[in-house]
């Protein structure tokens, strides 16, 4: 079985990912676009590592799902392990960030969520966790000031800015820390803005994440 890894976009190195924790509702646009409630703490979700998509690759839509949805996200990539991280503490266990999707089978969610189940399915399946490149957060002067932006065939479908995130990326990482140990290599997707949408095989979607880079996958 190959190691799964994300990659340093300035030096090559290769980091091994362990675990893909993910945020829900992260956004209040998001929020209200889903009519869910705002959360009072961070909704946490996990992808295996099996999930994991570079640039260049294509997202495969099972064959159990007729409804494919793009989430565009900031990823924080830790790079220390910690448990219990404090809050005044946690970017120093950052390696860096990157842009990713968050792919999501909405028609298999909508119906776990109706009949109480969870998610896993129609969050976790192969190529459901696309990550670009990863810039070193030395690179990025403030994680909340970023425009993140998704294109699908050419047209704009998100648009904005990390500082719009319910839960600050100090307080995830903290949060987090308190029931998993996190680990060097651990991807966290932060949340998605408003504007999700369906995708059909054939689209190419282009996520950016300024100062950052760029992620371009197609579906099929």
């Amino acid at each position: 079985m190959p190691v799964r890894t994300v990659t340093d976009r300035y030096t090559g190195e290769l980091l091994p990912v362990g675990k893909i924790l993910c945020l829900g509702r992260n956004y209040i646009a998001h929020a209200r676009e889903m009519k869910a409630d705002l959360p009072s703490t961070p909704v946490v979700f996990l992808k295996p590592a099996t999930a994991l998509l570079h640039t260049g690759e294509t997202i495969v839509i099972p064959p159990l799902s007729h409804e494919l949805h793009y989430e565009a996200e900031m990823v924080v990539v830790m790079g220390n392990d910690g448990k219990d991280i404090p809050e005044a503490r946690a970017l120093s266990h950052v390696y860096g960030y990157a842009v990713g999707l968050d792919m999501t089978l909405r028609d298999l969610q909508s119906e776990a969520k109706k009949n109480g189940l969870p998610w896993s399915v129609a969050k976790g399946f192969d190529t459901s966790a696309p990550v670009s490149e990863v810039v070193t957060r030395d690179r990025i002067n403030d994680p909340h000031s970023l425009q993140l932006t998704l294109q699908v065939n050419g047209r704009t479908r998100q648009n904005a800015s990390t500082g719009d995130m319910i839960f600050r990326i100090e307080k995830v990482i903290a949060f987090l820390s308190q029931i998993f140990t996190l680990e060097r290599g651990d991807l966290i997707f932060t949340g998605t803005p408003e504007g999700v949408g369906e995708v059909k095989s054939g689209d190419t979607l282009v996520a950016e994440l300024t100062s950052v880079g760029t992620l371009s996958v197609s579906v099929r």
